[in-house]
């Protein structure tokens, strides 16, 4: 169920929710880190003092500061003080090896990049590749944050000014972050997300009835805050004035204790979570305190779903987003009545149609999902190419279906990208790192169904005339050159690939052996 469609907000800048809780429940706690607890007003202080310190080094709005920090009371600082100085703000895989992270760099050209121990050495090494200059700025300068500081680098700990930032211009379509994110016929590109597009997008889900997301909520921050769904998150939990508990990486025992010490409500995760969980026999014991459980980013396999209902008595609500729309699209929490395998209604202020090929013979058959509303992008970076129509609707290259209650369900995707819980991986860019090692003559990527991950990479090679290649050799070789999300989990040695009359490796073949042989056929 849901409010009126028509959603507004007062907030013009992404970092005034984080002053509007502060004024709301000065003293409620914000973030909580292990033994860290920071309330709204101390972390609307702290983002007043990071963003008057960046001023301070001579970036002015529209530059762009890129952040390379895990989850952490520092990170949510810095990201919030980004946009409040009215930078944009570049968040980053802080597992990221150089070269992913030189190709980010190098596209976006920020000012500055916060880097923590586990990722400045690899930002390092990405910084002393680009060239000095390409007349977008100079080289970046390392923000060393919880590790020491090199020469020509800044210290993150004297970055904070005594006062408050100068008030940048308010501009609900200034520029607020870039993600990246992938597409199907070139690189992974940076979306172009404004003020007014993460806005809207948490008001909408903010409208919907009964709330997800109270006052009174203590949710968890296991979803990496650098990828849309939960910086999105993240957001929403500072419009509500709720708390947000931030893990570390998932352990199926440990994150479950974390959730009954912290008295846990809302846990928003991708699939591999409840995967992982769904055989455990005291679920519902450990999961006393939660009354929502919320699935995104992948697909669940309805399975799963049934699984923890079964053991915990809590019903998983899914969603549909990306993040081109900030990200949310549709969720179960909007439907009048929850359907298995479906991805819900559209969210308040969002418009879904499917756009079905004018030769079908079904109109009802599947289609494209086009999607339409505030929260979309300005297109991708830097000169906002391939937005959304000049009617406002922006094709996803997802296709599927709405039924008669105009719930939509998911059937296949027209792009080739591959999600690995949650995550993008651009079957290109692990084909050109797999070409380029010695004796592959051609390779193709697509994804497999995972029972943890949802999909997984799989590589398929063809050596060169003489050459031996050897499998193990080749994921050694993709390991140490792309994020481990993006890395295959198998790759198979063959004599050639399909391919179509044009040429063309035909990767829908592969993806029908594939089935096939998972059928036992």
């Amino acid at each position: 169920m849901v409010s009126p469609a028509v959603v507004q907000t007062v907030a013009v800048n992404l970092a005034d929710l984080v002053r509007q809780a502060a004024k709301d429940a000065p003293e409620r706690a914000a973030l909580i880190a292990g033994d860290r607890r920071v309330t709204w007003s101390e972390l609307d202080r702290a983002v007043d003092a990071l963003a008057a310190g960046l001023a301070a080094q001579g970036v002015v709005a529209g530059h762009r500061v890129a952040v390379a920090l895990p989850n952490g009371i520092d990170l949510v600082t810095a990201m919030f003080a980004t946009v409040r100085a009215g930078l944009v703000v570049v968040p980053l895989n802080p597992e990221s090896p150089t070269a992913e992270y030189a190709r980010a760099l190098e596209h976006v050209r920020p000012r500055l990049v916060l880097a923590g121990p586990g990722s400045v050495e690899a930002v390092r090494s990405a910084v002393a590749t680009l060239s000095s200059s390409d007349g977008d700025g100079p080289r970046p300068v390392v923000v060393a944050v919880d590790a020491p500081a090199q020469a020509g680098e800044l210290a993150y700990a004297s970055l904070p000014g005594s006062g408050p930032a100068a008030v940048p211009p308010r501009d609900p379509e200034a520029l607020a972050a870039l993600l990246f994110t992938s597409g199907t016929s070139s690189a992974p590109r940076a979306a172009m997300l404004t003020h007014r597009a993460l806005l809207a997008n948490v008001a909408q889900m903010a409208s919907i009835e009964p709330p997800a997301m109270r006052a009174n909520d203590v949710v968890l921050g296991l979803l990496p805050l650098f990828h849309v769904f939960g910086l999105s998150l993240l957001a929403l939990c500072a419009r509500a004035g709720a708390t947000m508990v931030l893990a570390g990486r998932f352990d199926p025992e440990a994150t479950l204790d974390l959730v009954a010490s912290e008295k846990v409500t809302n846990i928003p995760v991708a699939p591999p979570v409840f995967v992982a969980w769904q055989s455990f026999p005291d679920l519902a014991a450990r999961l006393a305190s939660v009354r929502l459980l919320l699935s995104g980013a992948a697909p669940l396999p309805i399975a799963v779903a049934d699984a923890i209902k079964a053991s915990s008595g809590l019903m998983v609500h899914e969603g549909y987003g990306l993040t081109e729309a900030a990200p949310g699209v549709t969720s179960t929490l909007c439907s009048a009545s929850p359907k298995a395998g479906s991805v819900g209604a559209p969210l308040p202020g969002v418009e879904v149609r499917v756009q079905v090929d004018p030769g079908a013979e079904d109109a009802d058959e599947p289609g494209e999902i086009l999607v339409r509303g505030a929260n979309l992008f300005s297109g991708y970076w830097p000169d906002g190419v391939d937005g959304p129509s000049s009617d406002g609707w922006l094709a996803t290259g997802d296709v599927g279906y709405l039924d008669a209650d105009g719930d939509l369900y998911l059937v296949d995707r027209v792009k080739e990208l591959v999600l690995v819980s949650g995550f993008n991986v651009y079957p290109r860019e692990v084909e050109d790192v797999i070409a380029s090692f010695p004796g592959v003559s051609s390779v193709a990527v697509i994804g497999v169904p995972d029972e943890r991950t949802g999909e997984s990479v799989k590589a398929y090679v063809v050596p060169a005339a003489g050459a031996s290649v050897i499998p193990e050799d080749v994921l050694a070789f993709a390991r140490d050159r792309l994020a481990r999300f993006k890395c295959p989990a198998a790759v198979a040695i063959v004599e050639e690939l399909p391919r179509s009359v044009a040429g063309k490796i035909a990767k829908a073949r592969l993806r029908l052996a594939e089935r096939e042989a998972s059928l036992g056929f």
